[in-house]
């Protein structure tokens, strides 16, 4: 395993939306293993394989242990809405109030290609939700309630 590069926020790899994940192989698996380092290395709960440069719809997260790696994750159900803060690890210190679903059902195939569906409520749907918008280019920034504030401090 090891600690990969964390993309930062100015840098165009994030606005760009992944591509699904064909090949479930040994390259595959040395990424997740690679982003759960590099994730709890910077204390982070979820972290997508763009945040790391790379191109593929891919997610580990790791909220109120329950660790998860999720292939092609796709919300296939949703409810509520909740508002809470939001940080992101490439954004960095800045954090902003978000509205989320509630609720959340996530379709995706575990690292060997097997289906599988997850259900969070509260700070794991934030989870899944956040780290799913970074796999079509979204950032939490973008949906922020306070991203007037963010994008004239990076002006």
């Amino acid at each position: 395993m090891a600690v990969r590069k964390v993309v930062k926020f100015g840098e165009d790899i994030l606005r760009k939306k992944s591509k699904p994940v064909k090949h479930f192989d040994e390259d595959l698996w040395q990424l997740l293993d690679d982003m759960k380092e590099t994730m709890y290395k910077n204390d982070g709960i979820g972290l997508a394989g763009i945040q790391v440069g790379v191109l593929r719809r891919v997610v580990v997260i790791d909220v109120n242990g329950l660790s998860a790696e999720l292939i092609n994750p796709k919300i296939i159900m949703s409810e509520g809405e909740e508002i809470e803060e939001e940080g992101c690890l490439s954004v960095g210190k800045f954090s902003g109030r978000v509205a989320r679903p509630y609720k959340v059902t996530v379709e995706a195939q575990d690292r060997y290609g097997y289906p599988f569906t997850i259900t969070g409520e509260k700070l794991l749907a934030r989870c899944l939700c956040h780290e799913i918008d970074h796999l079509d280019g979204i950032l939490f920034v973008d949906k922020s309630l306070d991203k007037d504030k963010f994008f004239k401090s990076v002006r």
